[in-house]
């Protein structure tokens, strides 16, 4: 099946096809679960990051009208 073919049955551009391919493109099917589940992983840690530092800021805003 041709690239392009491929690409209008899953509805995802040719651009969206190669970078795929480049990011996965030599995993075996495990590699790519455990590249997704550390990237998810991850971004729970930055999400826990980006609270945590609203919340000094907010302790500093608050300490600092007293």
């Amino acid at each position: 099946m041709k690239t392009a073919e491929l690409c209008r049955k899953h509805g995802i551009s040719d651009e969206t096809f190669y970078n795929w391919k480049s990011k996965y493109g030599g995993m075996t099917a495990s590699e790519a679960a455990r590249l997704r589940t550390l990237e998810d992983e991850n971004r729970r840690l930055k999400k826990l990051l980006a609270e945590s530092m609203l919340d000094v800021s907010a302790l500093k805003d608050l300490l600092g009208k007293n």
